[in-house]
C-alpha cells in the first residue's frame, strides 16, 4: 500500500453536519429543486452561506427526512408546517431534531481519504478503469470533484486495494460491494421496521412526549452496537461454515 494511505499524508477529514446541496438531498432521499420549495414555504430554514456555496446541517436534513415522513403518512404542506410551529412553540422542535442526530448519527464512523486523479491513478494502477471509478462513485465509495477524489472509507479503501493486489478484478469486486449494499440495505430496513414498531410506537414521534422521546433515544444508542454485533457475528459463522464446506471440497477432488 503507498506511504499516501498508510500514513494519512493526503487525507483529509469532513466535518459531520455539513452538506452541500445535492448530498443533502441525497441523504434524505429528496429531490434537490424540494429544497426551494420547502424553504420558501417556511418548512426548512435558510442554509449557511460561504461564498457562493450553500451548507446544510444535520438539523437541516433531520427537518427533511421528518418533511418526507410526513408527506409520506398523507400530511399536506400546510399541515407540515404547523406541526413544525406547535413543536416550535412547545420548545420541542430541538429535541425532536437533537433526537433525530443522535438516532443517525454514530452508525458509520469512517475516516474518509482524499487524493487528485493522478494519485489514485498510482495507487490502482492499470487494474482500475474510467468505467470502474465511475462505478464506484454511483455505488458512494468515492465523490469526484474537480480533480479531487474523497474515498468515504479508509476500511474500505485498503480492503479494495488488497483484493486488488491479489488479482481480484476490480470490477467483480464492485459487483460484490453492490450486492453488500442491498443485503446490508435489507438488514437496515428489518431492524428500523422493528425498532419503528415497537420502540416508537404506531403514533410516531411528533406528537410523544419529552420522556417518551428520551427514552427512544436512550434505546436507539442502546440498538447501535447490538445491531453491528448482530450481523458481525452472523457473518462470521457464515463465513466459518463457508470456508469449511469448501476446504472439504477442495481435498475430495484431490482424493
Amino acid at each position: 500500500m503507498s506511504s499516501e494511505v498508510a500514513d494519512g499524508t493526503t487525507a483529509a477529514r469532513t466535518g459531520e453536519g455539513r452538506y452541500r446541496r445535492e448530498e443533502v438531498a441525497r441523504a434524505a432521499g429528496v429531490k434537490v429543486r424540494n429544497l426551494r420549495y420547502y424553504q420558501e414555504r417556511g418548512l426548512l430554514p435558510p442554509p449557511r452561506r460561504e461564498g457562493r456555496i450553500a451548507w446544510y446541517s444535520d438539523e437541516h436534513l433531520t427537518r427533511l427526512r421528518l418533511i418526507d415522513d410526513l408527506l409520506g403518512r398523507g400530511y399536506t404542506v400546510n399541515g407540515i408546517a404547523e406541526v413544525l410551529d406547535a413543536w416550535e412553540q412547545g420548545g420541542g422542535i430541538a429535541q425532536l431534531l437533537g433526537l433525530g442526530r443522535e438516532m443517525a448519527q454514530g452508525w458509520a464512523q469512517e475516516e474518509p481519504v482524499t487524493m487528485d486523479l493522478a494519485e489514485l491513478r498510482e495507487l490502482f494502477g492499470p487494474a482500475a478503469t474510467p468505467q470502474d471509478t465511475r462505478r464506484a462513485a454511483a455505488l458512494e465509495y468515492l465523490r469526484i470533484e474537480g480533480n479531487t477524489v474523497t474515498f468515504r472509507s479508509r476500511r474500505l479503501l485498503e480492503a479494495t486495494l488488497t483484493l486488488v493486489r491479489q488479482g481480484v478484478p476490480l470490477a467483480e469486486i464492485l459487483d460484490a460491494g453492490d450486492f453488500v449494499q442491498s443485503q446490508a440495505a435489507a438488514l437496515a430496513e428489518r431492524f428500523v421496521a422493528l425498532f419503528r414498531r415497537h420502540v416508537i410506537g404506531p403514533e410516531g414521534m411528533e406528537r410523544l412526549s419529552a420522556a417518551r422521546l428520551d427514552h427512544i433515544g436512550e434505546t436507539a444508542a442502546a440498538l447501535r452496537p447490538v445491531a453491528g454485533e448482530v450481523v458481525a457475528t452472523e457473518f462470521a459463522r457464515a463465513m466459518a461454515r463457508r470456508v469449511e464446506a469448501e476446504v472439504a471440497a477442495l481435498l475430495r477432488t484431490e482424493q
